[in-house]
């Protein structure tokens, strides 16, 4: 018994050691200067004023939400080639590949798998993620961006920018993901949703570090530089993006703190051992079981499997008021290219289908309103988007019947105007 005790205690310094010292698994919380109390209360006040808006109930409700990544390898390697290696920072396609698997077994709480649960607040948060296939000037991309720098490895609190200009798409349209050696055995960070949301102004927040920064050798799942450790199932990024996507620690980072989702226990602090025992909190007179479960704790990757309904409709709230997730979100459904001018194309008119697409071409992001009247000039629908990229838009048959119509669509001071026919 003595043996088997002490090979316990062997593991678990090998599993500290194999990061220099004990890793610190999100730097959100030490970042104060940016992210005080007053901040988060501000966007919460702006959540629940959305849902009392909307009823609680957010456009992309029930909608699978797919995510395009960029991952920006920033490495020290003197190979010419990613060799996947333990100690190569120039991690391997399949290491990346297999960290993308991670995020959608997560967020889809996918059976069989270690994402998977069956608690009663378990929620499929209905995200996907994918490489990009194409990338900002729209060639053909496999979605992983490889740059050299001599320099060993980066502070997450000083080179955001350093990385950044090194290799940036475009955030309004890619969740870029900076893989690389970072300092201070911080694991990950992940950027808070803050600008531009409903009358609130983050002017700290640049949307050049608009993503989420990791340690290469907790990026993925058992591959790679991604072997060893409590950490190397690949769940720092799905607690990274959580952060992204706008959930707090589930201890709301401070004792016995709100992280504002009503079925994720409060808790007196994260769950910073090296196992998976119940942990219990005594939070306003209640003692209570932490969820250590929870991808916004910082349990270790083997105890890792919950999202919950609450962080659901909290995530789904922020992907309406942040403007910069939105955008990213609208991009990826239509991947239009933008236009110099309002351009409007209808599709198959006249048309013996159900619906006819619209395709409609803007400069960047404006609003665009499409108005549909009948032969007589009586308006039948109108439809809004704020903040829209270039986009197609169905007109169903169901919303008009058959004849002779006239569509407007306008945009700012620009308009067009045309028939179409449903037979």
């Amino acid at each position: 018994m003595k043996k088997l005790s002490n090979k316990i205690l062997v593991l678990l310094l090998i599993s500290f050691w194999s990061y220099g010292q004990t890793p610190k698994r999100c730097a959100l919380d030490d970042m104060p200067a940016k992210y005080g109390r007053n901040k988060v209360n501000e966007l919460q006040q702006k959540i629940e004023e959305f849902y009392l808006k909307k009823g609680g109930r957010p456009s992309f409700e029930n909608e699978v939400l797919k995510i395009p990544i960029v991952v920006h390898v920033i490495h020290h390697s003197t190979s010419p080639n990613p060799t996947g290696g333990q100690d190569d920072s120039n991690i391997s396609d399949e290491q990346i590949i297999s960290q993308i698997r991670v995020l959608n077994e997560d967020y889809r709480r996918k059976i069989g798998t270690l994402g998977y649960n069956n608690s009663p607040v378990g929620a499929d948060m209905q995200i996907e993620f994918y490489l990009a296939t194409t990338d900002p000037k729209g060639n053909i991309s496999s979605g992983i961006n490889r740059v050299y720098n001599s320099k060993l490895s980066f502070d997450v609190f000083e080179d955001l920018e350093l990385l950044s200009s090194l290799s940036y798409w475009d955030s309004n349209k890619y969740l870029n993901i900076w893989v690389t050696s970072l300092k201070n055995s911080y694991l990950g960070y992940g950027q808070f949703p803050g600008a531009k949301i409903d009358g609130l102004d983050y002017d700290d927040v640049d949307e050049k570090i608009d993503g989420v920064f990791i340690e290469h050798s907790v990026f993925g799942s058992q591959t790679g530089t991604a072997t060893t450790g409590s950490y190397s199932y690949g769940r720092t990024l799905t607690h990274e993006i959580g952060h992204w996507l706008g959930l707090l620690h589930t201890w709301g980072d401070e004792f016995c703190g709100d992280d504002y989702c009503a079925d994720t226990p409060r808790a007196e602090k994260g769950n910073n051992t090296l196992n998976c025992r119940p942990v219990f909190s005594t939070c306003g007179g209640t003692k209570t079981q932490n969820m250590i479960e929870n991808y916004l704790d910082y349990t270790i990757d083997s105890c890792m499997n919950i999202f919950t309904s609450d962080q659901k409709n909290r995530v789904r709230a922020v992907l309406e008021l942040s403007a910069r997730r939105k955008r990213l979100i609208e991009n990826s459904k239509f991947s239009l290219p933008s236009a110099s001018e309002l351009s409007v194309k209808i599709i198959n008119n006249p048309s013996g289908l159900d619906k006819i697409d619209v395709q409609v071409l803007v400069n960047d992001y404006k609003n665009i309103e499409l108005v549909i009247y009948s032969a007589d000039g009586k308006i039948i629908q109108t439809k809004s988007f704020k903040d829209s990229p270039s986009r197609l838009i169905s007109i169903q048959k169901n919303d008009t019947g058959s004849g002779v119509f006239i569509l407007k669509v306008i945009s700012g001071a620009e308009n067009y105007t045309s028939k179409f026919i449903f037979l």
